[in-house]
């Protein structure tokens, strides 16, 4: 029932997105039947410290990843931090603990020549998928869009006489994305495709070929078999596209705050991640440029 209860707390008053309640759910359903298992207890208002501590050795001793553990410790402490505003629990046995410590992953986003190469590919075929997939490759790198965010886009959320594509973002937040020129022709060439379909009561606009929504790991695939063509990067993603998208603009001049607001982040530190490879840029261009470095 608590259980229950919080997930209800995080969709109607955090405004958590479906895919994230599921993640609080499946972690917090893991740990208790841990507790059944481990120590012949089901009742998590009595748990201490020492035992979440059993459950994170365990974790590891499975070798799954400190960020992996460190997400799933996160969402047990959430659901303490519930039962102490419902007056559940006292005191939060996760208040003091520290997360493991999490080496930083500096991923290298597509250059523009692997973009470009990508959509040259795309440019060859001119049937539905082709299309759909030259349609998700620009939309995920002109507007930094998430790919959740892509996937829940429907046809009425295009203003084509702004521009402006109305997304929503995690918490349920929405904001508009500008269309370039460029994707006004794909994206019109792609609906006169679907429109051929017939389709009746699909809101969604991208689909598949037999009419249904689009899913998350069909993107990641698409994005997976067009960039391996292309890069030898060792991660090929949706949301690397997103990352070149933040690189490409800090590179050629956009502020920190006004990529900020493109990307959807509520904070400048989540933001701050992708200036890293701008600011190697920076130095390149700072190398060669120096009058002493000239000499």
């Amino acid at each position: 029932m608590l259980v229950a209860a919080f997930l209800k707390y995080l969709e109607h008053e955090k405004n958590y997105s479906i895919n994230t309640i599921n993640a609080y759910r499946t972690d917090i359903v893991a740990f208790k039947d841990f507790c059944v298992a481990e120590f012949e207890q089901e009742e998590l208002t009595t748990i201490h410290y020492n035992q979440i501590r059993t459950w994170i050795v365990s974790l590891v001793d499975k070798q799954i990843s400190n960020r992996s553990i460190n997400r799933k410790v996160s969402s047990l402490k959430t659901f303490y931090t519930f039962l102490q505003k419902v007056k559940e629990v006292e005191v939060n046995p996760l208040a003091k603990h520290k997360a493991l410590k999490v080496q930083k992953k500096i991923q290298a986003p597509f250059d523009k020549k692997e973009i470009q190469q990508v959509l040259a590919i795309l440019n060859e075929e001119v049937d539905f998928e082709s299309v759909r997939n030259k349609l998700i490759v620009e939309l995920l790198y002109s507007t930094g869009m998430r790919r959740i965010e892509l996937i829940n886009i429907k046809e009425k959320d295009i203003d084509f006489s702004r521009q402006l594509i109305k997304v929503l973002g995690k918490r349920n937040k929405e904001r508009f994305v500008v269309l370039l020129p460029s994707i006004l022709i794909t994206l019109n060439q792609y609906l006169a495709l679907k429109k051929e379909k017939e389709l009746k009561g699909v809101e969604e606009l991208l689909i598949t070929k037999k009419g249904v929504k689009i899913y998350e790991t069909l993107v990641y695939r698409i994005i997976n078999l067009y960039f391996s063509r292309v890069s030898t990067k060792a991660k090929k993603s949706p949301h690397i596209l997103r990352h070149a998208f933040a690189t490409h603009l800090l590179n050629n001049g956009a502020s920190l705050n006004s990529v900020k607001e493109l990307l959807g982040h509520s904070s400048l530190a989540a933001t701050q991640v992708y200036t890293h490879n701008s600011l190697e840029q920076i130095k390149k261009v700072f190398n060669k440029a120096h009058p002493r470095e000239s000499k």
